[in-house]
């Protein structure tokens, strides 16, 4: 009898954390029109991780046709992962901005910002645009907002290896969570202005964007960083 209530508990507890994943669900989508980074395996697998861990449910989508109103109602955050160029049709776009519109969350990650550059509404929503890159190489990172669940956990000052975006465009709507030290990298630089990571809340919804993400090992091995990437989806999903 005994082991038979211990299963039934058991049970119980599974039914209510697929229920918990199913009502809190995101999107990860990873289409790319332009260049392809050999990351994106790795960072699903890693969302997908995160979202076992932590008790939401995950999607991952290469095909555009997920972008309509009524699939878009089931998730609480859609993740651009590492997408470039022209990705959605004028439609899809339409749906997509009523998804914000409606209280949706966005994430960006790294090359979210290499992606709809003929889509204005879209600029805004990620807060920049891509301009170029040096090569992939160690730099240090300042952390200027620590009170950001995305941030709490990180040290003032982070040094890693990644691939460090320059902005051709910057919004000056965003909040912005973490800069980078020109100094300690070489290549082309921006200037004084120079974010890394930041947030806002925008038409309706949030929006959530890391520049960080573009080597495999920044969702295999970074611990620091899947916790910074986990805290933007909770953002994103108001669970925070």
């Amino acid at each position: 009898m005994l082991r038979l209530s211990c299963c039934l508990l058991i049970s119980l507890l599974f039914v209510t954390s697929f229920s918990q994943a199913q009502k809190n669900k995101v999107l990860v989508f990873c289409k790319t029109a332009g260049f392809h980074h050999n990351s994106i395996e790795e960072g699903k697998a890693a969302v997908i991780k995160l979202g076992q861990e932590n008790k939401f449910g995950v999607d991952t989508s290469t095909d555009a046709n997920v972008f309509n109103t009524a699939n878009l109602k089931q998730y609480k955050a859609v993740i651009f992962l590492n997408t470039t160029g022209n990705i959605l049709d004028e439609a899809q776009q339409a749906a997509f901005e009523q998804y914000i519109r409606s209280g949706g969350g966005f994430v960006g990650v790294h090359a979210a910002t290499d992606t709809e550059y003929d889509w204005p509404w879209y600029g805004r929503l990620v807060g920049a645009y891509f301009k170029s890159h040096p090569a992939t190489q160690e730099a240090s990172l300042d952390v200027v907002d620590n009170k950001h669940i995305s941030t709490k956990h990180l040290p003032a000052r982070w040094t890693r290896k990644d691939e460090w975006y320059n902005f051709k465009w910057l919004s000056d709507s965003v909040q912005v969570l973490i800069t980078i030290d020109e100094t300690s990298y070489t290549g082309p630089r921006m200037g004084t202005k120079h974010p890394m990571a930041w947030y806002h809340e925008f038409d309706g919804g949030r929006a959530f964007y890391t520049e960080l993400g573009h080597t495999p090992e920044s969702f295999t091995t970074d611990t620091l960083y899947l916790q910074h990437l986990l805290g933007g989806i909770q953002w994103a999903m108001k669970k925070k």
